[in-house]
Formats: C-alpha cells, sequence, structure tokens
C-alpha cells in the first residue's frame, strides 16, 4: 500500500512537471530520493521515462483533432472529400524532422547518460543554468513581436532547430518541454506556438523512448510491477490535462520568468540539502 501512494504522487508529480518547464525527470529523480519504491534499479530506470506516456497521452486527448490528419473519405457534411488532411501531415512531417536529432544523439549514448548524468547534482545544475536563461531571454525579448504565430508558420529549418535544442534535455534538470519551448522562443516563436509544438513533439519522443525503455526491460513484468506503472501513468494523465490548460492560461498574459525564478530557488536548495546531508551524513 505505501509504493502505490508513494506512485500516486510520482504520478502528480510527473503529470504537473512534464509540461511545465521546469524538468519532469528532475523532479523525478529528486522525489525519488525521499519516496523510494521497492523496485529494483532496473525497473525504476524504465518507470522514470515510461510513467512519461501517462502524460503523452493526455495530449492526444485534448488535441486530437489537430492531431489526427485522417478523413472518413466519406465525410460529406464537413464538406471533406479527400482521406489525408495536407496541413497536418506536413505538420508531422515538420514535428519528425525535429526527432532526428535526439534519434542520432540520443539513442546511442542513452545508457552513458542514465549512469553520468541521472543523479542530484546534474539536476540542481541544470535548473539553475536554465532558470537564469528563462529569465535573460524573457528579459531581452520583452519587446520583441514573435514572428511566428501558428505551428503552420514553422519552416523546416526552423523544425530541425527546435529538435537541435530538445537534444539539451537528454540531460535530467534541463527540461524537454524547456529546451524546446525556450528554444521557440530565441528563434521567435510566440509563447503559445512554442508550447504548443512541444506538446505535439512529445508523442513520437516519448513513444520511442519508452519503447526503448521497454524493450530494454524486456517485458518481463510482476503484476505488482504492472500495476504500479499504470497507476502511475493513470495519474500522470489526469494530472497533465490540468496542468496544459492551465500553462495556456497562464501564458496568455505572463510570461515564463517565474518559472526561471522556481528552478533557480529549487536548485540552490537541492545543492545546499544535499551538502549539508553529505557534511552531516
Amino acid at each position: 500500500m505505501l509504493d502505490f501512494i508513494k506512485v500516486v504522487i510520482l504520478g502528480i508529480v510527473e503529470g504537473i512537471t512534464e509540461w511545465l518547464p521546469i524538468s519532469s525527470t528532475g523532479h523525478m529523480i529528486l522525489v525519488e530520493q525521499f519516496l523510494k519504491l521497492s523496485v529494483s534499479e532496473d525497473y525504476w530506470n524504465m518507470f522514470l521515462v515510461v510513467i512519461q506516456l501517462g502524460a503523452i497521452l493526455a495530449v492526444v486527448f485534448l488535441y486530437w483533432s489537430r492531431l489526427w490528419p485522417f478523413h472518413r473519405p466519406d465525410d460529406k457534411e464537413k464538406g471533406v472529400y479527400k482521406i489525408l488532411d495536407r496541413e497536418k501531415f506536413i505538420m508531422w512531417l515538420k514535428i519528425l524532422v525535429s526527432c532526428i536529432p535526439a534519434i542520432v544523439i540520443g539513442f546511442p549514448f542513452d545508457d552513458w547518460l542514465d549512469e553520468h548524468f541521472y543523479n542530484y547534482p546534474t539536476v540542481a545544475i541544470m535548473l539553475i543554468v536554465y532558470g537564469v536563461l528563462f529569465i535573460v531571454i524573457e528579459n531581452r525579448n520583452k519587446k520583441t513581436k514573435p514572428l511566428i504565430r501558428s505551428i503552420a508558420q514553422i519552416d523546416w529549418s526552423t523544425a530541425l532547430m527546435i529538435g537541435l535544442f530538445q537534444v539539451l534535455a537528454l540531460i535530467p534538470g534541463t527540461s524537454r518541454s524547456g529546451a524546446t519551448i525556450l528554444g521557440g522562443i530565441i528563434l521567435g516563436m510566440s509563447r503559445k506556438t512554442a508550447s504548443e509544438y512541444t506538446f505535439f513533439l512529445a508523442v513520437p519522443v516519448m513513444l520511442g523512448a519508452s519503447l526503448l525503455k521497454l524493450l530494454k526491460f524486456g517485458l518481463l513484468f510482476t503484476g505488482y510491477e504492472l500495476v504500479l506503472l499504470a497507476t502511475g501513468m493513470v495519474v500522470a494523465f489526469f494530472v497533465s490535462i490540468f496542468a496544459i490548460k492551465f500553462l495556456l492560461k497562464y501564458i496568455r498574459t505572463h510570461d515564463f520568468k517565474v518559472f526561471g525564478v522556481y528552478r533557480i530557488v529549487l536548485g540552490i536548495i537541492v545543492l545546499l540539502y544535499f551538502a549539508v546531508t553529505t557534511v552531516f551524513a
């Protein structure tokens, strides 16, 4: 029962932090320091990634009409006589272009990154570094009008550049959404466009990452492990729905500096906490 309570808390943390630019993986690593599950290290490494599928499904649920590129050929009530929606199909091609850097760089170094960077000092430092960057970039762009106000306006080179920014998130504590949103703003996107493109880009990226982790784990789940994972995913799904809606409403009238401040404060607290516990251990 204690493990299930911990998984619910982890699902809540994942659902909130996956979409806010504050690093879901970083928060999960930090929370795990205090809420350790009674599972193997291999299972935990898999759980850390696959629980994000619940959050990803929230995007599919909320944006289905904008993501699904096919029509019924007999859908005459809407005046649709073609099977494929050209605009959505091109959007998915651009998203695939954005995925290329993560595939080329992320997959070969997955194990190495896990071994060397999945720890609290890395998370804390990245929280602080990107917190500072959010504040600096938002201040720089305060009087700059975005040039790209819709996903349809994103060109192929911009899509590739977003993919390169996404690679930065391979280091825990960076935040995948934070890196791509920050990159989008730098490249001239509006906050809303950068955020929505980040949501859509997460679908193939996290599906691929989850599949990779599942294959490495071997799909040899016990019933207990399967229920734990399913519980975390379901909680993350429902919490993500509220987190996504909150973020889109928030950025209508606010910038991302508050998240930068949060990251800096949390990073400093984490460094101080573990420095003190190390000294007195």
